[in-house]
């Protein structure tokens, strides 16, 4: 059975603005819960949402909603390069799509739309003299996180997903399983990105419906958000590929 390259592409975009839909919406609409329930919510919505995605969207376009791990794909030679623009694309359109949906119903509440402006649009974060209170962490701690936890992440993938694995009907729940973990782990430190689209939409968003009182600062920052879950990503494919067998 084989899907046409519009249905990869629509996939990857739906797929994307349900992370960020049901993602984002977790960050934004749980902006005044407690810190410790709204990192555990946050981190289950965005890993049972990747875990649902596959599991709808995997057969069709490998369920990747991420630009980190296409690009993965990409580099361990298990997709072809001809889509990897394509699925970029798709991927931010979905997620910024996705954002705005979060962004509409937003709007709706007062304050709580002040709320979601101040805590939760471009709610990545490393420490400079623009970003708000809440971003403790140095540039360089930050920088390590992402790279490191997008790489375990996206060798999660890469392994799990083999064509030789006997256990690939579970890959979707590993994989959404390993997210929660991860977003566990990062989010009391930087907001956890681990995915280049799931960090821009917000930061676009935040750019676009900035509050007169509120230095603009998430755009400025996003690179960091890019450069690093990449670099982990395909320091994933180059592990993958050397693990791979010989005979």
């Amino acid at each position: 059975m084989a899907w046409s390259s519009s249905q990869k592409y629509f996939s990857e975009f739906l797929g994307t603005l349900a992370l960020l839909t049901f993602g984002g919406g977790a960050a934004v609409f749980t902006a005044g819960a407690g810190d410790n329930a709204r990192t555990v919510l946050v981190a289950a919505a965005f890993g049972l949402t990747v875990m649902g995605g596959a599991y709808i969207f995997g057969e069709i376009s490998g369920g990747h909603f991420n630009p980190a791990v296409t690009l993965s794909m990409a580099a361990s030679k298990r997709m072809p390069y001809r889509d990897v623009v394509p699925y970029l694309v798709a991927q931010v359109v979905g997620g910024f799509v996705g954002i705005l949906i979060v962004a509409g119903i937003a709007y709706g509440s007062t304050p709580g739309w002040h709320t979601a402006q101040l805590a939760s649009f471009g709610s990545q974060c490393y420490s400079s003299s623009t970003a708000p209170p809440g971003c403790t962490y140095s540039m360089g701690s930050v920088f390590l996180i992402e790279l490191v936890l997008t790489f375990l992440f996206v060798l999660v993938i890469q392994m799990i997903t083999r064509p030789e694995n006997g256990a690939k009907n579970l890959a979707p729940l590993g994989i959404g399983l390993t997210l929660v973990v991860a977003n566990l782990t990062a989010i009391p430190v930087d907001g956890a990105s681990l995915n280049p689209a799931r960090s821009f939409a917000p930061a676009v968003a935040s750019q676009i419906w900035q509050l007169s009182t509120v230095t603009p600062w998430a755009l400025g920052e996003s690179w960091l958000f890019w450069v690093a879950p990449i670099l982990g990503g395909l320091l994933a494919a180059a592990v993958e590929m050397w693990l791979r067998p010989t005979a």
